[in-house]
């Protein structure tokens, strides 16, 4: 096995230097485990942006939650109030799960005023949305 030195140098004197290094070394059971997993989600959330499945889910609750402040105030307050009565652990998923939706829940029961928090909770759910659009629908066509 190759030093720290000697793999710089491998690797400047051959490009595929590094690619045999990296084989020479195994991985370990759990570093399998996170590599299966993480390529598997990644692979996953990638396939959802593209077809659009992300776009869809989050305009429904960007949906609901403007239903929710237009028609009943009084519903927005209880999904927060119960979302934050859950455990922690789960609150750490629901956040990193529905991030801009979770921020803009957040930022609605914030005590600022009406307009500063329209105005964020809108910018927010329109820069979500663009995000997610999926690449079919921002191409131009002549």
């Amino acid at each position: 096995m190759q030093g720290y030195g000697q793999s710089a140098k491998a690797e400047a004197m051959d490009p595929n230097a590094a690619d045999e290094l990296r084989q020479d070394r195994r991985k370990g059971p759990v570093e399998n485990v996170i590599d299966t997993l993480a390529s598997g989600m990644g692979n996953g959330v990638g396939w959802l942006a593209e077809h659009g499945v992300l776009f869809a889910i989050f305009a429904v609750i960007w949906a609901a939650v403007v239903a929710g402040l237009i028609l009943s105030q009084g519903t927005v307050d209880q999904t927060w109030e119960s979302i934050r009565a859950l455990p922690i652990v789960v609150q750490v998923v629901v956040w990193l799960a529905f991030l801009p939706v979770m921020a803009g829940l957040w930022i609605w029961e914030s005590t600022w005023p009406l307009v500063v928090r329209i105005v964020l909770v809108a910018s927010l759910a329109g820069w979500n949305l663009l995000i997610f659009l999926p690449k079919a629908a921002q191409t131009v066509r002549p």
